[in-house]
């Protein structure tokens, strides 16, 4: 009874004063930090790529799905990363290099694909529901899409969260808001994904994914080095 009172007093102070002020300028950082990260609109040809393969209505299937589950890895990054990491002993830097080096893996393979691999006169590919569920996690929502240094972020603005006894609905409004927002750019890039490759294409198609895969590299080495940094930062200096 007593956290329904508190919940209760909360969203009166949310509707009193600049609390809704407060929750625009939240969702407001919160997106603006994780947005140009996840890169829906320059992951969309990446994700045509990995995908040239399949019909234009199980590509949809899975822009679907990979939407949603962005939405809720970065609900759970912001709610419970923190907790999760100390419960395995596992530190940011560490998730930093490990999903790097992923990440790094991923971009140069899609470097490395051959150009008839791209056809799109290729048979479609039919794939079963629980493929396009597990597909749609990995590798296309982690790491190409919510990928490590997405989650870092997550959590570091969820563990930078003001704390309250209970349930704190101030900055849990403004991270599901924008994760929302987050999820629906996700979803309306890839699921026109197709569209773009016929308006630009074939040839600029494939620059297009090259040049987003050496970026993905790019990205993926910046993620390794900025773990491996914070982690040479915590080595003790030797004494000259």
């Amino acid at each position: 009874m007593g956290s329904f009172v508190g919940i209760e007093d909360q969203v009166k102070k949310i509707f009193q004063g600049d609390g809704l002020l407060e929750i625009l300028k939240n969702t407001i950082l919160f997106a603006g930090a994780l947005f140009p990260i996840v890169n829906p609109l320059g992951g969309s040809p990446i994700f045509l790529g990995l995908t040239h393969d399949y019909s234009s209505l199980t590509r949809t299937t899975l822009a679907r799905q990979i939407s949603m589950n962005s939405f809720f890895l970065l609900m759970a990054s912001f709610l419970v990363g923190t907790h999760i990491l100390a419960f395995f002993g596992i530190s940011l830097p560490v998730v930093q290099v490990g999903g790097g080096l992923i990440v790094v893996s991923a971009g140069w393979a899609m470097l490395n694909q051959k150009e008839d691999d791209g056809r799109r006169d290729a048979p479609h590919h039919k794939i079963e529901p629980t493929d396009v569920l597990r597909r749609a996690f990995y590798p296309l929502t982690m790491p190409l899409t919510v990928g490590p240094g997405s989650i870092s972020v997550a959590i570091t603005l969820g563990a930078n969260a003001p704390r309250h006894h209970g349930l704190n609905l101030l900055p849990i409004i403004p991270a599901l808001v924008g994760s929302i927002l987050i999820a629906l750019s996700v979803f309306i890039c890839y699921s026109l994904a197709e569209r773009l490759a016929r308006l630009i294409g074939p040839t600029g198609m494939s620059v297009m994914l090259r040049l987003s895969s050496f970026l993905l590299v790019c990205i993926g080495v910046q993620i390794l080095w900025n773990g491996i940094r914070a982690l040479l930062a915590t080595l003790p200096l030797q004494a000259h």
